[in-house]
């Protein structure tokens, strides 16, 4: 396990240095599930929502939460990403409540001194929160549920995936 960095030697926060680092091409992969009705599925599908197209809207929100993660996340550093890839596919095996979903799917890219883990993580966050938003109106209900980094690529840490175990 590494030693967590974001602490000063008086225990006060701050942002690590990175100038010393090396620029690497990096990669991350982060995930979530919106949970909702079928009804509420079947809406989105069919562009039937009166707010208009929900997963464009959701991926440009996820677009924009990538390139603004620094503005939310206090110890994050400014990066230049260099792409943003939004993915999203249907969820069709119910849980308990009956309720289905949307799974989303964000890529961040950058190559630079420091990894892009927290603008995959906002990117897909926003990204269900968008869709949230133009649908609660007929399902107050939905639930996000596990938003988790599925893969990182790059720097001096390599590749890491998401196993079963991995919690």
């Amino acid at each position: 396990m590494n030693e967590l960095t974001h602490f000063s030697d008086a225990g006060r926060a701050r942002m690590v240095d990175v100038s010393d680092k090396p620029d690497t091409a990096r990669v991350a992969v982060a995930s979530g599930i919106l949970r909702m009705q079928p009804e509420t599925l079947s809406k989105i599908r069919a562009g039937r929502i009166a707010k208009g197209d929900v997963l464009t809207v959701a991926d440009v929100g996820a677009v924009m939460a990538a390139k603004h993660t620094p503005d939310m996340i206090p110890m994050c550093h400014s990066i230049a990403l260099t792409g943003v890839e939004v993915a999203f596919s249907d969820v069709l095996e119910p849980d308990a409540s009956g309720s289905i979903g949307i799974r989303v799917v964000a890529t961040t890219r950058c190559v630079g001194q420091t990894g892009v883990e927290m603008e995959a993580l906002c990117a897909a966050s926003v990204a269900l929160l968008t869709i949230y938003d133009m649908c609660k109106a007929i399902d107050r209900g939905m639930r996000i549920e596990c938003i988790q980094l599925e893969e990182k690529r790059g720097g001096k840490s390599g590749v890491w995936k998401r196993t079963k175990d991995a919690a």
